[in-house]
């Protein structure tokens, strides 16, 4: 499965709506991102609902991190391809 950069940037706009439903609808108010799990913990009383945000808790969280892979990778090659350029022969 080869998804795009764009493709991973639309999915993690797709979670973001998603979660931000979840957090609306609970109140979930957490001050650190190191809280979020604990506040939607105390706060989520549906275990289905409970069980969504952590999928896509962790959909996010790698969707995110192969977006940025891909970023740095497309920003390396932006870079490789300028450092080089064209090569005149003469």
């Amino acid at each position: 499965m080869n998804i795009t950069f764009a493709d991973a940037q639309k999915k993690l706009e797709e979670i973001t709506a998603e979660m931000l439903i979840l957090i609306r609808q609970y109140g979930l108010d957490a001050e650190s991102p190191f809280d979020v799990i604990t506040v939607a913990r105390g706060k989520i009383d549906n275990e289905q609902d409970y069980i969504r945000f952590l999928e896509l808790s962790l959909e996010g969280r790698i969707y995110g991190e192969y977006a940025e892979a891909l970023q740095k990778q497309m920003d390396q090659q932006a870079q490789d391809a300028q450092t080089t350029g064209p090569q005149n022969i003469h």
